[in-house]
Order: C-alpha cells, then sequence, then structure tokens
C-alpha cells in the first residue's frame, strides 16, 4: 500500500517534462523509452506532487567545475574526443539537460533542508569532473549541491552514499581532501569507469553480486565507516542498475533485494533524523517493467521510512 502523502512533505522534481526532452528520444538505446518514462511519472505522481526542475544558476556550477569548460560547453565548442566521452553528441539540449538535472537536485536540497528528505526523480551525474565530462555527466549534481551547503553553512558533515554499480569516480575526484564529506562508493569491481578514483570508502564488488553479499557489504564495511563519519546531512544515489540483467551493469540484485538495500538506507536517515536527498541515479534494465517497478519501490520506501519514522532496522544499529 502507497503511504499517505501528507501535505507538508516536498515534491518529486523531475528534469524530463523541460523542452530538451519534448519529441525526442533519448540519447542512448540503453535509456529508458519515452512510453516507460511517462509511466514512471505517472506512478511517482500518485505518491508525491510532481514538478518540473528549475535549472540551476551556471554560478553554482563554476564553484565546482572550470568557468571555461563550462563556457565551451555552453557554446558547443566540444570535440569529438569529449563528445565520446559524454556518451552522446553534444547540442542544446545536452546543456539544459544538466541544468535541469542539477536544478532539481538542488531544489531536492532544500527541501531535505525543511522537511527531513527530497527526491530527484533523475540525478547522480557522478561522473563528471571538474573539467570534462564523462560517462552520461555533464554537471555533477551532487558536488554542487554539496558546496552550496557547506559554503551557506547549512551542513557541516556530509555523507555522499553512492550506491550506483558504477564507482562515481567524477565525486571522489572532486571531494578529494574535504574532510567535511565522507565519499562511500559501493559498485561493480569489473565495471564502468575502468580507471577508478580513490573515495573515501570504495567497496567494490565481483560480477554477479547478489542480494545477500550486497547487504553484507553494506552491514559489514558501509555501517561501520558511516557511524564512524556521523553526518548531518546525506546523499544518496539510489541505483537501480545494480538489478540482474541491467545493460550496463554487472551484479545480480533483484527488485526484493534493491528495496532491502533502500530500506535500510531510508530507516537509519529517518531514526536519526538525518536530511536525506536521493537521486536515481543510473538504470539501464532491459525490462522497462522491472525497472519501473525498482524505482517505485525506492519511492515507497522513502515515504514509508520518512512517513513512519520508524525506529528499528537501516543500516546503522545503535
Amino acid at each position: 500500500m502507497t503511504p499517505p502523502v501528507h501535505s507538508d512533505w516536498p515534491h518529486a522534481w523531475t528534469a524530463f517534462r523541460r523542452a530538451a526532452y519534448a519529441g525526442s528520444p533519448p540519447p542512448r538505446r540503453q535509456f529508458l523509452p519515452r512510453e516507460f518514462l511517462e509511466r514512471l511519472l505517472a506512478g511517482a505522481a500518485e505518491r508525491l506532487p510532481l514538478l518540473d526542475a528549475p535549472l540551476l544558476d551556471w554560478a553554482l556550477a563554476e564553484r565546482v567545475h572550470d568557468p571555461a569548460y563550462l563556457a565551451r560547453w555552453r557554446r558547443g565548442e566540444v570535440t569529438r574526443a569529449e563528445e565520446r566521452a559524454l556518451g552522446f553528441p553534444w547540442n542544446p539540449a545536452v546543456v539544459e539537460r544538466g541544468l535541469a538535472s542539477s536544478g532539481a537536485t538542488l531544489a531536492a536540497t532544500r527541501d531535505a533542508l525543511a522537511h527531513g528528505f527530497g527526491l530527484n526523480l533523475g540525478g547522480g551525474t557522478h561522473h563528471a569532473y571538474r573539467d570534462h565530462a564523462e560517462g552520461f555527466s555533464f554537471l555533477n549534481d551532487v558536488v554542487i549541491c554539496a558546496r552550496w551547503l557547506l559554503g551557506g553553512g547549512h551542513a557541516a558533515r556530509l555523507l555522499i552514499l553512492d550506491l550506483d554499480v558504477h564507482q562515481g569516480n567524477g565525486t571522489a575526484s572532486l571531494l578529494a581532501g574535504e574532510a567535511r564529506t565522507l565519499t562511500v562508493s559501493v559498485h561493480g569491481a569489473n565495471n564502468y569507469p575502468f580507471q577508478k578514483e580513490r573515495s573515501d570508502l570504495d567497496v567494490a564488488l565481483p560480477d554477479g553480486t547478489g542480494d545477500a553479499a550486497y547487504l553484507a557489504a553494506l552491514d559489514g564495511e558501509v555501517a561501520p565507516a558511516v557511524a564512524a563519519f556521523r553526518p548531518d546531512f546525506a546523499f544518496y544515489l539510489a541505483g537501480a542498475d545494480v538489478l540482474e540483467g541491467d545493460q550496463l551493469g554487472r551484479l545480480a540484485l533483484t527488485p526484493a533485494g534493491v528495496r532491502e538495500r533502500d530500506e535500510r538506507v531510508f530507516r537509519w536517515a529517518a531514526r536519526a533524523c538525518i536530511p536525506l536527498v536521493t537521486v536515481m541515479a543510473g538504470g539501464y534494465s532491459r525490462d522497462p517493467e522491472r525497472l519501473i517497478e525498482t524505482r517505485l519501490g525506492t519511492l515507497d520506501a522513502l515515504l514509508a521510512a520518512f512517513g513512519q519514522r520508524r525506529a528499528v532496522g537501516g543500516i546503522i544499529e545503535g
């Protein structure tokens, strides 16, 4: 049963209804086809008010990314090699997509400060570096929002819990040496990016890792590190590309396993009263129905945990 939606709860933010997406196919065949994307958005709208993402202010992006890099991408002065690194050709929609995705994460961050949690139905572009794009990532939305929080005095100790199947290499690089953040990446050892960066904690899992081993890694390796760090704000990259059969992943979780993963994270944050921003990150299942089921399961787990403020379960005990 879907938990009731309270009037003072935040929104679900989406970049997918902006003009950049209207009438155009997904930039990669692995992305969710438009008709299924519409069904995902409709399911989300049944759970939370669904709002279109605002565009991020360029000045906020310049706090994280090289201004000359941003200027070149705004003007379309990019090379073929840079387009290949991104994963699809440049066009004005690429810029709008990046600004909207990051704007949605910033809006969700403001929701989390006000209400305890926030949600971007996209985002999680964790491969973007200071001066170059990689892996479908032009702007690093989570790092931009982390810098906004720290710079504004809204938080002092930030957790970035990246459970996408791919290592958050751009995030690790951008926050290297930043004592106020804890970057945690649980990812496939043999998957993209093939040259990894060093997060504060990297948990590299072998191909075919299933539910039990994945959850054991959360309990045995992630939980102690997070408990020791004692964050006062958290970002959660809830990648669905950990599912068995994902086109760009090599792990083997079931939808039930992903739901259990999500519940552990959300119960911990709700019980500890830590504001949490969830971004959906990657998901490239060959079965769109399964992907939608998993994505909406993440929303249901989020609403259940923060609606009921459960006092048991979670990834951190005590």
